[in-house]
């Protein structure tokens, strides 16, 4: 069974707690502070690794949490920053998330994209010392890591595609011309996923896609036609393989435009790949008639038309013949030229802040860099609670609650953390 979709949750790692020490050392009185900080916690990065062939490994686990960064200690010691931790993925996959803020699109080995950042570690001690705060009791928490659910699409990495109706006879002409061995049968959807095989000529390889059956209604979901569909988009040759002898005894012609209107309608530039026509099943039929519904096709396409049959092997050079020559040696998908552009991740901006009045005497601040101040700092430590409280002051923080009815002493609500805030008190050491 391929597996080509998967869905699974990333956290990256918290960071380091820094430490609060002082230097303490025979013969050297006041020894000032010597906390080391926190390290940053690991990223989770998504790796594209050519030996993957889909998401199996998905499906047994699902939970990705990068190492935490190491606390910070006494003596200047920062704590360890662990390596990012890797996520491997095949070519092809398609890296979403929920809020569609990220997107990577791997389809070159070794390409490496970051989806959840650690968190960042917190300062010691030592960093917190002032002309009048010489012996600082208080050092930041680390912040803990970006987490998300992500999910993860695998389109297959193929040069040519085969589609057509169910029973159309690709299973079987994929078996001819490459050394793939698909499930071949006289019932309709015997293929139910998307297999590959290669075929090479002068030292050239490329690879070969046998998408399953399409039918009515596929670009609008019906049956698995959105699965399928979604595995030629990189494709750069369809070849419509189409039975001159239908067992349910419905109109070639009719056929034909069935799957042709489904890619239409499916988008992605289907419409716009180049094409060849393979007459599949040409024993069944007097050679005459296989030789006239040729020229009949090549009238009405313009397109190359080829005659096969995978039972006694007529065609089949000149079908390989054909994708060698539409597909140049110097030519790159449109896929792999966009996957060389640079990744960029788009957020929006949080350095700003909202304050709003929850009742008599207590208020709640939001924002992004407010929020992470206060869980960076201990609101119990006396210390940590009069740095805040200056760092409030110095982001308007104090002038917009004095301007929303805010008196000292009042409650202030910031990251689900409720304190009494009363900036005109006396700094007590």
């Amino acid at each position: 069974m391929l597996y080509d979709r998967a869905k699974v949750f990333v956290q990256g790692g918290g960071g380091g707690n820094g430490s609060v020490s002082f230097r303490r050392e025979a013969h050297v009185p006041r020894g000032g502070p010597d906390g080391g900080d926190g390290g940053r916690g690991a990223d989770v990065v998504i790796v594209c690794d050519p030996s993957l062939r889909d998401l199996q490994s998905f499906k047994r686990k699902t939970h990705y949490k990068a190492a935490r960064g190491g606390h910070g200690e006494g003596s200047n010691r920062h704590g360890a920053s662990p390596d990012p931790l890797e996520v491997r993925v095949p070519p092809g996959t398609v890296v979403e998330d929920a809020e569609g803020d990220l997107r990577y699109d791997l389809t070159l080995p070794g390409q490496r994209g970051v989806v959840a950042r650690g968190g960042l570690g917190g300062r010691g001690n030592r960093h917190f010392t002032t002309p009048t705060r010489q012996a600082p009791r208080f050092a930041e928490r680390g912040l803990p890591g970006e987490e998300r659910w992500l999910e993860l699409r695998l389109k297959l990495l193929a040069d040519v595609g085969l589609v057509g109706l169910p029973n159309a006879g690709k299973s079987s002409l994929l078996a001819r011309i490459s050394r793939a061995q698909p499930k071949v049968a006289d019932y309709p959807f015997t293929t139910l996923e998307p297999v590959l095989g290669t075929i090479e000529r002068d030292g050239r390889q490329l690879v070969v896609a046998d998408i399953p059956g399409l039918i009515e209604g596929a670009a609008g979901g019906a049956g698995l036609g959105l699965e399928f569909l979604a595995h030629v988009e990189r494709t750069r040759l369809l070849i419509h393989v189409l039975d001159l002898n239908p067992l349910d005894g419905s109109d070639p012609g009719v056929n034909h435009a069935a799957v042709e209107a489904e890619l239409a309608s499916y988008g992605a530039g289907l419409e716009r790949l180049p094409r060849m026509l393979a007459l599949s099943k040409a024993d069944l039929v007097p050679a005459g008639e296989a030789e006239a519904a040729r020229e009949e096709w090549r009238e009405r396409l313009e397109a190359e038309v080829v005659v096969t049959s995978s039972a006694t092997g007529q065609g089949l050079d000149e079908l390989v013949d054909g994708i060698f020559r539409d597909i140049p040696e110097e030519a790159l998908p449109a896929a792999l030229e966009e996957a060389e552009e640079e990744h960029r991740i788009y957020r929006p901006g949080d350095d700003g802040f909202r304050v709003e009045r929850m009742g008599h005497g207590a208020f709640r601040v939001t924002g992004g860099r407010v929020e992470r101040l206060i869980s960076r700092h201990d609101m119990d430590n006396e210390d940590a609670q009069r740095y805040v409280e200056d760092r409030l002051a110095k982001m308007g923080v104090i002038r917009a609650l004095g301007a929303a009815g805010f008196q000292p002493g009042d409650d202030v609500e910031i990251a689900g953390i409720v304190f009494e805030l009363d900036p005109a008190a006396p700094f007590r050491r």
